[in-house]
């Protein structure tokens, strides 16, 4: 059958405002750059069936605006596991993904997104702030690993 996962870096967040690391918000930079995301899935990509996203304020957030841009949002599952993931557990939601999900977005974090990125593809994947990456999956959700995933496109969606 074959599915798309596609792994976003929460965007660029606001170190100045002395709030704890979870509640940390969007920066200025972050708040154009999550709708540039959201615009390039749109246009890249077909329809979103569900969106994974970590509680973290800046990766909610990132997820509302590039949701916004989409034709239709797809319903979202707000997962505290994706908070300091390391890549072995996000591989592990990956991996538990309904069947019926078709196309799924991961709004995850550092270093755990870019370690699972670059396994899955067999090479480095680097994931700034904002940077998805687009990824192919043979067979079920259950079989993605290093070998049944190919990487079809990395990095920041264009100015």
């Amino acid at each position: 059958m074959g599915h798309t996962l596609v792994l976003l870096r929460h965007a660029k967040s606001d170190w100045s405002t002395g709030v704890g690391d979870h509640e940390r918000p969007l920066a200025a930079r972050g708040l154009r750059q999550a709708p540039e995301s959201g615009r390039w899935l749109a246009s890249h990509l077909d329809p979103v069936d569900l969106a994974v996203v970590s509680t973290a304020e800046r990766a909610r957030r990132t997820w509302s605006l590039a949701a916004a841009e989409l034709a239709v949002a797809p319903p979202v599952r707000l997962d505290e596991t994706l908070y300091a993931a390391s890549s072995g557990s996000l591989l592990s939601v990956v991996r538990g993904l309904p069947e019926e999900v078709s196309t799924a977005v991961l709004v995850a974090h550092n270093p755990g997104l870019e370690d699972l990125a670059s396994t899955l593809a067999g090479s480095w994947v680097s994931m700034p702030t904002s940077a998805l990456a687009v990824l192919d999956v043979a067979g079920t959700w259950a079989d993605a690993g290093p070998g049944s995933v190919e990487l079809r496109t990395a990095g920041r969606p264009p100015r």
